[in-house]
């Protein structure tokens, strides 16, 4: 088996290297959910103290993307309520900051504690990738039935029954044959004396 260190292009999950977090919170409604209908994209969001605690960057179906400028967290559109200047919600700009960390570090916990050698990697659609062989530092060396790679941690995630990656097994192999380094030529055959 190859060992090979891939350090990019691979598609990471769950905000691995992203500058902000995304976070699926809930918030308590102070009025009536009928209030969804001034929950759009721009809408400045405030506090029940009249305090802003950030902007809807998008609404998904039925949740909001809530931009604080620091993080990102998906609130159901019955969080909000009909304030007199547009949606307002229940907790402070500082709670759902904090509510994002706890969050953040109760998912990176989770995947901590699955990145150990032994554990079984699949891809996103449930597919297994390879066990992981060890774990060192940063990395963890993934073995495929045709390859150890080592990947970054960071292009993990964590999973309902252990960590995934973007990749299939197949889509690893490919990318360790395009990372290791060409073979080196044997040395030159001397010519035969006569």
């Amino acid at each position: 088996m190859k060992s090979i260190i891939i350090l990019a292009g691979l598609a990471t999950l769950a905000g691995g290297a992203q500058a902000q977090t995304t976070a699926q919170t809930t918030a308590p409604a102070t009025a009536a959910p009928s209030a969804a209908t001034s929950v759009k994209a721009g809408a400045t969001v405030t506090d029940v103290a009249g305090g802003t605690v950030g902007t809807i960057k998008s609404v998904e179906g039925d949740l909001a993307v809530l931009s604080t400028g620091t993080v990102e967290v998906r609130l159901p559109l019955s969080s909000f309520a009909a304030g007199a200047n547009g949606p307002v919600i229940g907790l402070t700009k500082a709670q759902v900051e904090a509510a994002a960390s706890g969050a953040t570090a109760e998912r990176q916990a989770k995947l901590a504690a699955q990145i150990t050698a032994g554990t079984t990697v699949m891809d996103t659609s449930g597919g297994t990738v390879g066990k992981i062989e060890s774990v060192d530092g940063e990395f963890a060396t993934v073995a495929t039935t045709k390859n150890k790679v080592k990947l970054p941690i960071s292009s993990f995630a964590a999973g309902a029954s252990g960590p995934v990656i973007g990749m299939t097994a197949a889509e690893l192999d490919t990318a360790a044959a395009k990372a290791a380094p060409a073979a080196t030529p044997a040395a030159d055959a001397k010519p035969s004396g006569n």
